[in-house]
This record gives C-alpha cells, sequence and structure tokens, in this order.
C-alpha cells in the first residue's frame, strides 16, 4: 500500500509517500525558519497561513519524485496531535479533503509516535523491544517500546523540555531563532567547566527530568555578567554539557532498569553532536546500542508521519475512509494513544 504523509504541526510543512513493500518513495520538507526568525519564535497565524501555501506544491513534489500520481495513493497519514491547533487543522482538512476526492482511508498520528518510530526508517533498525529518549522541542520523555502501538511511559520532564530550556538559554544569551541550533554552535566556541551550572535530578533516582532551575542559573550567570564575548561560549559550553549529561545518565539508567541494551534517541535534539557523543560512549562501554533517525529526519517530517501510518495499517488497525471530519488534539499525552482519538 502507498502511504501519503502529512506533518503540519507547527513550523515545518512536511509531505511523504511510503510504500509498505518498497519502503520511503519521496519526501520534501519546507521550514518557516525564515519566515518566524524576525519575531524571535512561531507566530501561530503565520504559520497556519504559510502551511496552506506549501501542501499543493510539496505534494506535486513528491509524487513526480515517487513517479505516481494521486490515484495510486490508498491511505493518507497525517499529524493529528500534538501541535499548534490551526496548523493541525490545516493538515487535517488538506488530508480529509484529498481522502474524501480519492475515497482512499485517513490515518490520523500522533506526532510523537512518528518521532518515536522515526530511526525504524534507517538502515539499521533495532528490535522490539527498546528504551526511546523523546527529545523535542516540548517534549523530553522516556518510553518502553514494546510494539508498534505499545508503549510505557518511563518518566518526563516536570517543567521544561531539553529542547525549551536550549531555546529559552539562546534568549538569555542573545542569540538568534532557532536558539537550540545556534546555542550548540556558540558552545562550540567555548569550554565547559569554566562556569559551573546545576544537572538538576542526575542523582534522583527515578528517570523524571527538570531544566527550569538549570535556566535560571544561566538566567542568574548572565545577571551576573557572564553572558558577553568568550564567557558567553564558555556559559553555551557548560549549559549544553549539563543538558547532555542528564539525558545521557537517565538513558543508560532507563535501560539498565528494563534490562535492555538498545536505545532509540528520536526529536530535533536528537540532533545534538554533543549528545549523541555522550550516547554513544555511554552506551559503548555498556556494550549496548544507540539508534538514531538520519540527520534530516531529526526534527518534523512527513516521512515519519507517513512511515508511522503504514505501520499502523501493517498492525491492523482499521481507518475509515476520508469523511471530512477532523480528528485534532492540540493537546494529546502520548500515554493515550491506546485511547480512540476524538473528533472536532
Amino acid at each position: 500500500m502507498l502511504v501519503l504523509g502529512i506533518e503540519s504541526s507547527c513550523d515545518e510543512t512536511g509531505l511523504a509517500l511510503y510504500d509498505t513493500d518498497r519502503g520511503l518513495l519521496a519526501h520534501a520538507l519546507h521550514s518557516q525558519v525564515a519566515m518566524h526568525e524576525d519575531y524571535g519564535g512561531v507566530v501561530p497565524e503565520l504559520a497556519s497561513r504559510d502551511h496552506i501555501r506549501r501542501l499543493i506544491p510539496l505534494l506535486e513534489a513528491v509524487l513526480t519524485e515517487a513517479t505516481c500520481t494521486r490515484k495510486d495513493i490508498d491511505a493518507i497519514a497525517y499529524t493529528a496531535g500534538p501541535g499548534l491547533a490551526g496548523a493541525l487543522l490545516v493538515g487535517a482538512s488538506f488530508a480529509e479533503g484529498l481522502a474524501g476526492a480519492l475515497g482512499v482511508l485517513t490515518l490520523p498520528i500522533h506526532h510523537l509516535e512518528g518521532h518515536l518510530l522515526s530511526p525504524l526508517l534507517a538502515a539499521e533498525r533495532p528490535k522490539f523491544p527498546f528504551i526511546a529518549l523523546l527529545v523535542s522541542g516540548g517534549h523530553t520523555q522516556l518510553m518502553r517500546v514494546n510494539a508498534i502501538g505499545d508503549y510505557e511511559l518511563l518518566g518526563e520532564s516536570l517543567d521544561d523540555a531539553a529542547g525549551e530550556a536550549f531555546d529559552k538559554t539562546a534568549k538569555l544569551l542573545g542569540l538568534g531563532y532557532p536558539g537550540g541550533p545556534a546555542l550548540a554552535r556558540l558552545a562550540e566556541q567555548g569550554q565547559a567547566g569554566r562556569i559551573t551550572l546545576p544537572r538538576p535530578m542526575l542523582h534522583s533516582g527515578d528517570l523524571s527530568f527538570s531544566f527550569s532551575g538549570l535556566k535560571t542559573a544561566v538566567l542568574t550567570a548572565v545577571r551576573n555578567g557572564l553572558g558577553a564575548g568568550t564567557q558567553a561560549a564558555d556559559l553555551a559550553a557548560e549549559f549544553q554539557e549539563a543538558v547532555t549529561d542528564v539525558l545521557a545518565a537517565k538513558a543508560l539508567a532507563a535501560c539498565k532498569a528494563n534490562g535492555m541494551r538498545q536505545l532509540v534517541v528520536a526529536g530535533g535534539v536528537g540532533a545534538n553532536r554533543r549528545l549523541r557523543e555522550k550516547l554513544d560512549a555511554a552506551f559503548s562501554h555498556f556494550r549496548g546500542r544507540v539508534f538514531y533517525p538520519e540527520l534530516a529526519l531529526c526534527t518534523d517530517n512527513g516521512a515519519m508521519i507517513a512511515f508511522c501510518g503504514a505501520q499502523r495499517l501493517l498492525a491492523g488497525d482499521a481507518p475509515v475512509v476520508g469523511t471530512g471530519t477532523f480528528a485534532i488534539r492540540p493537546r494529546w499525552p502520548l500515554a493515550d494513544l491506546a485511547r480512540p482519538v476524538l473528533t472536532a
């Protein structure tokens, strides 16, 4: 079956075609970073309008790349949540309208489940069960993944997610948008340890995270005059070191507690080079293995949604032919996946 995937949860419009026999055939992505840069963050109304402009050209692009036509599509998977309500509605309405016109199936997909399964698109993929570290912009979670649709939440951030902490710290240091990559680049020019920052909940004895206090420690350092020049680079390096220390330690602890040696890392922060170095080193010593999605698939993208939809079909889920009903949930905990999607 040929599945079209549509991702429009925030500031990236992604479409992809995944064939259950041949794999990923094509994917295309438009980022709105340049549009939101002047505002220092995502403007929801502008994001929604831009998704409208991009969907049809991106659809034509992936169909051309895959040498397919609209009539070849058997099912349409789209991000139903979590995300910005307006942005989700654009993707959902486009998906349901197209599905209704073609008479094909629709699959409302959880955005984080897409990230969770994205490493399975790589040539070397983990086998079930495994532990997953989800580190996207607004989420930091450790999950036990037993099978498609069978997930157990082991721990999560009690306040700011790691990605949010990166972005807010970058703003404190006067860096541009998006903040996470900008802070990581600045960190390469500094040296961790010259300025001391805490490692929140590193020794808490559980698998929870907390990064708001770390952000406050950076704010205090900036107010004490450590946020400019070479000291800003040192502060960025120490911040990055603190976050990645905690993420790596908790991920390793989750694997040990569950008797597993496979870790999957997914989400935008998963592209952070320092985090990958620490995880690879820790799991090499542990005689374990870390799996990552391709760098191009770490950010929001249609490929992960198409793949997730295809896996749901193969697992025997019962989608329906598009009826024009928009099944979106701007707030949708991953732990709720076993429950039916509410229609709006």
